[in-house]
């Protein structure tokens, strides 16, 4: 009886210790997409999330996939309607905000070992959406660009 609880502790133990291995999502990432378009109303300035917490950090390195699902639902639903917003005003803000947030995940993302390579794929797919097709005009160019070299910069 001795030797299976000292086992069942020893197993205890082992998996105690594993799982503080476990990266963490800051709870800010998992706000969804309001909270996103919300803090990306800061762009080109420093973008954070409630306040305390950069685009960036929500992506980590062996994130769980519930946090990463949440996390790409939380980005693509905000790209989505700051590209709805961009379309109406291709120069406009939302669109400096858009590429902020392109450009925050892509930067992040160059560091986790390219588990958030689908989300990258997924995001700029979401941004980059032209309702009949066709390409942008300069203006969104140019302010897309804004918004993703001040992420690049420190987003």
């Amino acid at each position: 009886m001795k030797r299976a609880t000292l086992v069942a502790v020893a197993g205890l133990v082992t998996l105690a210790g594993c799982g503080s291995d476990d990266p963490e999502t800051p709870a800010a990432c998992l706000s969804g997409a309001d909270a996103y378009v919300d803090a990306l109303g800061a762009a080109p300035g420093e973008v954070l999330l409630e306040g305390t917490t950069p685009i960036g950090d929500c992506l980590v390195e062996n994130q769980s996939g519930g946090e990463l699902g949440q996390v790409g639902e939380a980005t693509v639903g905000a790209a989505t309607e700051l590209n709805a917003r961009a379309q109406g005003d291709p120069a406009g803000d939302a669109t400096v905000q858009l590429g902020y947030l392109v450009g925050a995940v892509q930067q992040a993302a160059a560091t986790t070992g390219g588990i958030h390579r689908d989300l990258v794929l997924r995001l700029d797919s979401a941004a980059r959406f032209k309702r009949g097709g066709g390409g942008f005009p300069a203006a969104f160019e140019r302010a897309f660009g804004e918004g993703y070299a001040a992420a690049q910069a420190g987003g």
